[in-house]
């Protein structure tokens, strides 16, 4: 076992000396120590219910023979930090919750370890630690908010965002906003639509590092706290059957992983966050890869934003086990992949008897909500190395358009032109300077396209940008654009007037200027350069590549 570097032998005396000041017996010692890795913290929706998860996942250590050894990590929630300087810390977290879990995972080297995250970046945060690390692991998340209600409606998150573009127009007063306010969110959880903790979430179900259920489960449920028994439990069976994490990710659970994300209908940012994952495993992860299996999987949920449903109606109609067994009858899923039970993703599905149980939540494989997948990747002059839209949340009149751009350095500056009434239809907004280097930190654009739709425009404006968007963000949004604007990218040199031609189901993007006119741009327009006063932030800025790359730091 790791930890007898740590308890074993006459020479680790001093160190079982200071395990006894923690109250641990030397029957405890003996066992297997399993690390809890616990983002609990008072700041965030999603986690202020994980220490109740954390003693689940404890108790089921002990009964299967354990010693658990809980730890915390720091977690940011992306509502609470948007549209305002904050943001440009939350995509950096993901490597710091990545990095400090393989500090104390190597200081005190477990035997096994069991992860709990719920929001946008501590999933893909503690999925990088569990690759890299490579230990017996379960990941268990805190799962999603219950939807709220207000005047006989659902809402979440995104209707409160969207509804301050409403207000602005005149469409909604005070009184009904300060209603909704208060009912949008009406408890703990990951906020209640296909979002980006959300997706993460269940694809860590697909991909077999979480156990069935770990998407779907509502957070404040006993079902939930069985399930974290459950992942205690299994953590020691891991152990026992030396079934480590790069066991169960391969080639076929990244295919995988894809095609339920093209299914579902997940956040722009999981094509941000799988490559990153993956990149810890040794396995490359090419945007390609989304387009063709996009072209192969057909979208059979529309959850919120691009829907009505939440993820407690995914829950009821059989969650992401019910949706595997629509796209098995298509043959779209390896079935022989390893998961954190010890059994194949194929017998996982036998032994839970699997079916969709409600048809408007989770589609037929033959009456899908459209035969493609529901991200689309585009390339083109003003976005060589690619670009992200989540094409099944985008209005059909969007699908192919050539708008007139509006040019911002800032999301600040434009979001206040869309507030003011400056954005008219048929413009595309392009916000530059703000991909994972020129934010830096690849800030989230979820107020400038939330005012969007909430002004009624989402059918008319484009919005266009280096960054990145909130999972719950609709509309014709089209982020991660590659090479961002400080690497010299052609965003850089795009002018107020310039025409951009948009062409989703093509798969294309273009900015209609020729290549003599971009060269003679791109020797009299000087790259802007944003002073950065955080020395975090300066170290990030030199160290992150590109987000086609899924911005992860450079080794170098």
């Amino acid at each position: 076992m790791r930890s007898k570097k740590m308890t074993g032998g006459l020479e680790r005396a001093p160190h079982r000396s200071l395990l006894q000041a923690l109250g641990l017996t030397r029957e405890e010692m003996d066992r297997p120590l399993i690390g809890v890795v616990n983002a609990h913290n008072e700041v965030v929706p999603g986690h202020i219910h994980l220490n109740t998860l954390a003693d689940a996942v404890k108790a089921g250590i002990r009964m299967a023979g354990g010693t658990p050894m809980e730890f915390p990590v720091i977690g940011v929630c992306d509502g609470l930090a948007m549209n305002h300087e904050g943001m440009h810390f939350s995509l950096v977290s993901r490597e710091i919750i990545a990095d400090s879990i393989e500090v104390m995972a190597t200081a005190h080297p477990f035997d096994g370890l069991v992860f709990i995250p719920n929001c946008d970046k501590s999933v893909p945060g503690m999925l990088m630690a569990m690759l890299r690390m490579n230990i017996p692991s379960v990941l268990v998340s805190g799962g999603p908010m219950f939807a709220g209600s207000a005047r006989g409606k659902g809402a979440d998150l995104i209707t409160v965002f969207e509804a301050v573009g409403k207000a602005k127009r005149g469409q909604m007063d005070q009184a009904e906003l300060d209603e909704l306010e208060c009912k949008a969110c009406p408890g703990c959880g990951s906020c209640a639509g296909m979002f980006t903790a959300n997706s993460m979430n269940c694809l860590s179900e697909t991909i077999g590092l979480a156990l069935p259920g770990n998407g779907s489960i509502p957070a404040p449920t006993a079902e939930r706290i069985r399930l974290a028994k459950h992942a205690g439990m299994r953590v020691m069976d891991l152990l026992a059957k030396g079934i480590k994490p790069r066991d169960i990710v391969t080639e076929k659970s990244v295919h995988n992983a894809v095609t339920l994300d093209m299914a579902l209908g997940c956040s722009t940012n999981t094509v941000l966050h799988l490559p990153a994952i993956f990149h810890e495993a040794g396995l490359d992860l090419t945007l390609d890869i989304f387009n063709q299996v996009s072209r192969a999987t057909p979208n059979l949920c529309k959850l919120s934003p691009a829907g009505t449903h939440h993820l407690e109606d995914l829950h009821a109609a059989g969650g992401i086990p019910a949706v595997m067994t629509e796209l098995v009858k298509k043959n779209l899923l390896h079935l022989d992949v390893l998961t954190v039970t010890g059994k194949t993703l194929g017998e996982n599905l036998a032994d839970l008897k699997a079916a969709v149980t409600d048809h408007e939540v989770i589609r037929p494989i033959d009456k899908p909500y459209s035969v493609e997948g529901g991200i689309a990747v585009l390339y083109g002059n003003l976005a060589p190395d690619g670009c992200v839209v989540k094409q099944s949340a985008v209005a059909p009149e969007m699908m192919k358009r050539t708008a007139t751009a509006r040019v911002f350095d800032s999301e600040e500056t434009a979001s206040k032109a869309i507030l003011d009434g400056k954005i008219k239809a048929g413009d595309a907004v392009v916000i530059r300077y703000e991909g994972p280097r020129g934010g830096p930190g690849m800030r989230e654009m979820l107020t400038p396209t939330s005012v969007i739709s909430g002004m009624g425009l989402g059918s008319d404006v484009a919005l266009i940008t280096d960054g990145r968007f909130s999972g719950g963000t609709r509309g014709a949004a089209i982020g991660h654009v590659s090479p961002e604007a400080a690497a010299g990218g052609t965003i850089a040199y795009v002018r107020e007037g310039d025409q951009i031609e948009i062409d989703i189901p093509a798969r294309r993007i273009s900015l209609l200027v020729d290549d003599s006119e971009l060269e003679a741009r791109r020797k009299s327009m000087p790259l802007v350069r944003k002073e950065i006063i955080s020395p975090l932030l300066r170290r990030y800025a030199r160290q992150v590549t590109s987000a086609a790359q899924g911005a992860v730091l450079s080794a170098e």
